[in-house]
């Protein structure tokens, strides 16, 4: 009975700390490393050069819209002073022929200006976007496994959205500022220094309250954009496992997820809009006070006879010009601090580097034998204690066809892993044709490979796009020789556009046995002299398997074939039978197949 107790209470102890961990966990997104906001636009800085000569114009327009506003402003004061103040209509005319006049070209360069902004804003959108997208296409396979989905779509989305803010809007918009200021500081103390000088005290305010609230702005939004990365990654996930959520009865607990994380979001956005809301106000005072000690002051120096009416309107509508640009200046620094935050998530995505690259001076794979061979090879996933494969030798001749068979974690999977190049052994060589496949460039080492795995890997197109997925710009004839050996004739003509029917998302559309037919269809327009089969009938029952099988062993007939599996059926099309445990071959049997 102790012995009992003592068990229960073990567990009892296991099970709160496995709760504490499932409580605390901080969200299901890590937040993104800190990086200076220098760094950041040096990094991506290159994304607007191509575009540096209609930056250039667009600065232009940036410093003519202002000098249009202070053009407008004069006249006005000379419209006060010399025709409504003395009443004088005749004058009033010609100076409002001309306010008309600049008020026009001043709309014209401010149209202008926008245009062009709108623009560069949306070619570096573009360029942005793609070069991540490249980037992520570079990238191995174990950085989707360690990254969710739906964090790195909201990273490639919204996140990038915000950099153009830090990046060309923020320089764009500083030097519209200085310019706004320099040009009408300059009025202002041509109209009457003293009141300019007053007006200026008030400037170093907005500075302080910008400075005060713009670090807690930094911390809420890089927290606000981290939560929204974690809702995209929950509702991804969810969506993508449907029937699965369903089968189960876990739409309460997905919801309850999705919450969650909506709730920290929330948490977030609202903290972030309270500093935002806080510092409006905030500035707002400042400017008001400052209006109110010029507005005093310019009173005084009228009925001294030292300021026309004119000129105090003119001063004001400066000063109003004046400290909206002040104002726009220091939250610029918020919107930056703000938009660092997306940045931030960026970086890591563009910093994160592939497992394997091209070495320098690599070669074309050329057409290979299909010889294939592992030397003593080792590998150890990263955070393993144990190594994968283990100095596994292997050698398989052209046209062989090896099963290969293990328990989960012998180390089947990471042999198609180093074979293809997805990760390099720790030690040990893996060679094509006797030729260590690292002196290769990764294209044309690919290239050699046809791969049909268990998760059935189809993209919502039609089922002919999918089959020429294999070999781009291949004939139609071609993709239709491939479908009739792969069987795929035997369903797709009852399609409802036959071959250009889509598939649906993941090629939902389809059944398991039809989704893998298309893609041993896609294997085989890539005529490629080695063929990798990742378990390609464990997801199918037994009455599908058999409608896969021969388009599989027709697919295997004269290609070096890697064949992972547990079907005795494949197996019997295998010219030997490999037994892997614990990372090493344990036995290595010929076996008749298609060799006999």
């Amino acid at each position: 009975m102790s012995d009992q107790l003592r068990s229960r209470r073990a567990l009892s102890r296991r099970l709160r700390r496995f709760l504490t961990v499932s409580e605390t966990t901080d969200g299901v997104v890590a937040a993104a490393p800190v990086v200076p906001i220098r760094a950041m636009f040096r990094r991506f800085w290159p994304y607007v050069r191509p575009d540096l000569p209609v930056l250039l114009l667009s600065l232009v327009f940036v410093v003519l819209t202002p000098l249009a506003a202070a053009a407008s402003i004069w006249i006005f004061k000379h419209i006060i002073d010399s025709a409504i103040v003395p009443g004088r209509p005749s004058a009033l005319w010609p100076l409002a022929a001309a306010l008309v006049a600049i008020t026009l070209a001043g709309g014209v360069v401010s149209y202008a200006s926008s245009s062009i902004s709108a623009w560069m804003a949306e070619r570096f959108l573009l360029r942005l976007r793609g070069g991540v997208f490249d980037h992520l296409l570079g990238l191995s396979p174990s950085f989707f496994e360690r990254h969710r989905a739906g964090d790195v779509v909201s990273r490639l989305t919204g996140d990038i959205g915000a950099i153009e803010s830090l990046v060309l809007s923020g320089v764009t918009r500083t030097i519209s500022y200085a310019a706004r200021i320099a040009i009408f500081a300059t009025l202002a103390f041509m109209l009457r220094w003293e009141l300019a000088l007053l007006a200026f005290v008030v400037a170093p305010l907005f500075w302080l309250v910008a400075r005060h609230f713009s670090r807690q702005i930094k911390k809420a939004s890089r927290e606000k954009r981290r939560r929204s990365g974690g809702v995209s990654a929950v509702a991804e996930e969810t969506l993508a496992h449907m029937p699965l959520v369903q089968a189960y009865g876990q739409e309460r607990a997905e919801s309850s997820r999705l919450h969650a994380e909506g709730l920290a979001r929330l948490s977030a956005g609202l903290a972030s809009n309270r500093m935002s809301s806080l510092y409006t106000p905030a500035v707002e005072l400042v400017e008001m006070v400052g209006g109110l000690l010029v507005l005093g002051l310019g009173v005084w120096e009228l009925s001294q006879g030292r300021l026309t009416v004119g000129g105090l309107l003119a001063f004001v509508a400066y000063l109003t010009q004046l400290y909206g640009p002040i104002r726009g200046a220091s939250r610029l620094a918020t919107t930056v601090y703000s938009a660092s935050a997306s940045a931030e998530r960026l970086l890591e995505v563009l910093d994160s580097r592939p497992a394997v690259v091209s070495s320098p001076g690599a070669l074309a794979a050329p057409r290979s034998r299909g010889a294939v061979g592992f030397d003593s090879v080792s590998f150890s996933y990263e955070g393993s204690s144990r190594p994968a494969l283990d100095r596994l030798s292997l050698q398989i001749a052209p046209g062989e066809v090896v099963a290969v068979m293990g328990q989960n974690g012998a180390g089947k999977s990471t042999l198609t892993k180093l074979l293809m190049r997805w990760n390099d052994p720790s030690a040990g060589a893996v060679r094509l044709d006797g030729v260590d496949i690292r002196s290769y460039e990764l294209a044309s080492l690919r290239s050699q490979f046809a791969v049909v795995l268990q998760e059935t890997m189809l993209f919502d197109r039609s089922v002919a796009d999918n089959i020429l997925y294999g070999v781009p710009g291949a004939s139609r004839g071609a993709v239709l020789a491939a479908a009739q050996a792969a069987a795929v004739t035997d369903f797709a003509f009852d399609l409802p556009s036959g071959f250009d029917s889509s598939v649906g998302q993941r090629g939902r559309r389809l059944s398991g046995g039809q989704r893998q037919r298309v893609a041993i269809a896609r294997a085989l327009i890539r005529q490629a002299p080695v063929l990798i089969l990742d378990e390609p009938t464990a997801s199918l029952d037994a009455s599908t398997t058999r409608k896969v099988v021969e388009p599989l062993r027709r697919l295997m007939n004269g290609r070096t074939t890697l064949l992972i599996t547990h079907d005795r059926e494949l197996m019997g099309y295998a010219d030997r039978v490999v037994t892997l445990d614990g990372g090493r071959v344990v036995s290595d049997s010929r076996v008749r197949g298609l060799a006999s």
